[in-house]
Parts: C-alpha cells; structure tokens; sequence
C-alpha cells in the first residue's frame, strides 16, 4: 500500500515559480495586510527576463503537455485539488491577511475553489461530426493554443484565478499566472503547490508591479490572455494583444440590477438580497449594485433592508464573526471615500451610513451605506463603487423598470425577485447581462460558463464553454476514396 504524498508546504516565503523552480528576483515589494495596514512579506518583482524564462518554459512544456489525453490531464489535476485540500486552512490564513478577507468570507473563497477544483476535471472538449457518410467525414474539434496567461484581481485572488488554470490545462494549454500586486502570496503559494504535482513549465507564477502585465500580453510567445479586472484596464488588455491577435477572454466590471417585484416576502428576499449586496464588502464584479423595489413595498423592504444590515458584523481577518471585512487596498480605500464624499455635495438621502468621519485606528473600513431613491443619472447608480455602498430606487412599471436595469453600458449580470416565477422569468429574459437569475443573484457552478454583456467583457469563463474558449476550433475533413 503506497503512502499518502506529503502535499504540505511552509507559508512563510514567497518566490516566482519558473520551471518548477522557486526563483529570486533582484528586487522584492511587500503588500500591506488591510485589517491593521501592517506590511506583509516580501514577494518577487519580475522583469523581462522573467517573463522570457516563463514564456520559454511554457512553450516547450506545451509540446508534451499537449499532447497527453484529456483524461490523462485531469489525473493530474485532481491530484492538484488534494494538494490544494491539504492546505486548505493555510490559504484561508492567509487569504484573511492578504485580502483582508473575516474567516468566513475566506472559508467561502476556499469553498468556491475546491468546487472547481473537484469539479473542472470532469469536464470533457467533444468532437462533433456534422457530415459523416460513404465518401467524406467533417470533424470539429477542439485544438488547445499554447502559452495561457491568466491576469488576476485582488478581490477574489484564488477563486477567479482558478478558473483560469484548470481548464486552460485540462484543454492541454500551459498557464502563467499573473497575481494582483495587492494580493500575490495565494497565487505563489498555489504554483509552489503545482511543482510537486505538474511537469515543469506546465502551471507557473510571476508577481511584479503594474509594468508585468504589458510584458505578458505583448509577448509575441503568449497565445491567450484571459483578463479579470477593470473595464478601463480590460480594454488596454485587448488593444495589447491586438499586436499579435492573441485569443482573449475579459471579465470586467459590472453594476448588477436586482428587480423586486411586489409579491415578494420581504423578510426572505431581504436577507437574500443584503448578503449578494454587502458580501466581501460589495467588492466582487457580481454583486448587486442597484436594488429596484416595487414602489408599493418600497418603504418597508428599506426598513428590512437597513435593520438586516445592521446586524452584519463589521472586524478584521481575524474576528470569525465578522461579516464586513476592510476594503482590499489604500487605493480602493480612497477612491471610495471620493466616491462617498459626493453624498453631501450631491444631497442623496441615507438610509444607513453616510460619509465616513475622521478615520480612527488602522484598517481600511467603510460604512456600509444604503442610499434612499437617488435620481437615475447619479453616479451612485451610473457607476459600480466597488464597496459597500448601495442605491435603493422605486418602479412601479414593468416595462420602464427593465428599460432602467438594461440602461447601464455594463452587463455582468442582472436578477428578478417575485412569487410568480413566469412572470419573473419573462423580465428576466429580457435584461441585457452575461448572467441572469429568478430569486437568487451571483449563483455559480464550476461546470455553468459566467461572464459579460457589452463593457462587462468578452468570451466566458467556467463550463464548457470556458473550456472551449481556450482551444482554437478546428475544422477537419476526411475523404475516404483515398
């Protein structure tokens, strides 16, 4: 009987992961932990070398990589999701101090990626035959591209990063995965993991600066890009790759509508509707930014909704009771107390919170803020802050109140509340977003594609459809005369 392998590695330093090997930088940087502002350690700082070591690596991994069978492939990464098991409680640990994330919301993380983990093997690329007789058969399939990189954000650093890797490795594409300067150590950490499960240059990771990721799409040996992140930096990303017309899959902001209609038990949908608002400190791309209640309800769902939020906690990555964790970085902190200071200057009336005071202690914390039927052109409803802040507006018809949701130049995703599930299913069908939900909102599944609408992005990730996304399609004839 073979022993259990020793999955287990030490969380106390943080390299690149070039080749299979820890490597050094000349130069390092540190992120600061958001709960105390206190700095954390040292990672790499890579450079144009680094990114042709990677590349380089990648390419000639490919070559074998490639040509292993799906099957084969998943073997391997479900040995990666025991690995990743095995140190679960360390990547929670440790998302807390890099994302700022309450236990909770780092077990939740955790809980999402060990759900793609499980789950993303058992996906399958298909061959189809549209023509197939006597004299000729016509083959699609699914050919993988070569060099993926994946370019992660700070908010969920793991989760959206592993749905990069997985599929792009089980279509028998090499990664290269490029964390948030605000949150590298969980992507070092993962790819140090990777060393003892994938042949070297199959899955590695560089942090750096903001300078890496224009190294990485302009590279002429890189063959995807696939890119979470801003919508303004989403559109760098593809101009970028444009040079080289790189594949290129974008996920980028959204200002997610949620309907509630009349005929909704307040108590149950409030509660739903606080936590897919206020979760991670409304800084995910698909939590609900604009709340649309039926003006007949209107003032007692405002009521539930402001005594429900109450009750969430707000502490550190330390407190396991806490709800409301800090806000990533210093510069998300202070594009929202800009975005916050314009509820004076603009008059919008406050629910719940307002403009934060003089800042005591450490930690990037805001007031968690609920804004009471703001005008539609406001930027509280136009713009996604990204924080815990969130505008409540009345409607009263069906139609005009579909017009509002599909009105933004985003489209991530969009939901309809109602005890009439045709009626709901009917407005939903007709909002414009990558996603669209009857009584529930940022509902995921591994093997379910997820992505944006017009500025909210391009391509899918997650699903079939995600994994075919990194795959060129092939068309393949054969005549069978001879």
């Amino acid at each position: 009987m073979s022993a259990t392998p020793d999955y287990k590695i030490p969380f106390t330093s943080f390299h690149n992961i070039i080749n299979n090997e820890l490597a050094e930088t000349a130069t390092t940087r540190h992120s600061i932990c958001p709960s105390n502002e206190e700095p954390l350690w040292e990672s790499p700082v890579s450079g144009n070398e680094d990114v042709n070591r990677a590349v380089s690596a990648a390419d000639k991994a490919f070559q074998s990589w490639s040509k292993l069978s799906q099957d084969a492939r998943a073997e391997y990464l479900i040995k990666f999701a025991d690995a990743i098991e095995a140190n679960q409680q360390d990547f929670i640990t440790l998302l807390g101090k890099e994302v700022g994330k309450p236990p909770q919301a780092a077990a939740f993380e955790m809980f999402l990626v060990m759900g793609l983990a499980r789950e993303t093997p058992k996906l399958r690329l298909k061959e189809e035959k549209p023509v197939d007789d006597a004299d000729r058969t016509a083959i699609v399939r699914y050919v993988p591209l070569g060099v993926g990189v994946g370019i992660v954000p700070w908010n969920f650093p793991l989760t959206l990063g592993i749905g990069k890797l997985l599929p792009a490795l089980l279509a028998g594409n090499t990664f290269i995965w490029k964390p948030s300067p605000f949150s590298p150590y969980t992507a070092l950490k993962l790819a140090e993991l990777g060393t003892k499960i994938f042949p070297p240059g199959v899955f590695q990771a560089l942090s750096g600066e903001d300078s890496l990721g224009p190294l990485l799409t302009a590279h002429p040996g890189v063959a995807k890009v696939s890119f979470t992140g801003s919508v303004e930096t989403g559109k760098k990303v593809m101009a970028a790759c444009a040079s080289t017309l790189k594949r290129v899959t974008l996920e980028l902001g959204g200002n997610d509508a949620a309907i509630v209609c009349d005929d909704v038990d307040i108590d149950s949908v409030v509660a739903k509707v606080a936590f897919f608002t206020f979760v991670h400190s409304g800084q995910i791309c698909m939590n609900i930014k604009r709340i649309y209640v039926h003006e007949s309800i209107y003032d007692k769902f405002l009521a539930a909704l402001v005594a429900t939020t109450k009750q969430f906690k707000i502490g550190d990555h330390t407190d396991p009771e806490a709800f409301f964790g800090p806000i990533q970085n210093h510069m998300q902190h202070g594009k929202l107390q800009k975005f916050y200071s314009q509820i004076g200057k603009e008059g919008w009336k406050t629910a719940l919170g307002g403009e934060p005071g003089q800042k005591e202690g450490n930690g990037f914390f805001m007031p968690p803020t609920i804004i009471d039927n703001p005008p539609e052109d406001s930027s509280i409803v136009v713009d996604e802050p990204f924080g815990p802040i969130v505008p409540v507006l009345k409607w009263a018809d069906e139609e005009d109140v579909i017009k509002r949701a599909n009105a933004s130049r985003l489209g991530l995703g969009a939901s309809v509340w109602s005890k009439d599930v045709p009626r709901a299913q009917r407005m939903a069908e007709q909002l414009e977003a990558g996603s669209i939900w009857v009584n529930t909102h940022f509902e995921l599944a591994p093997n379910v594609p997820y992505g944006g609408h017009k500025e909210s992005g391009l391509g899918m990730d997650w699903g079939l459809v995600g994994l075919e996304g990194w795959c060129n399609p092939q068309a393949y004839w054969v005549k069978h005369s001879g």
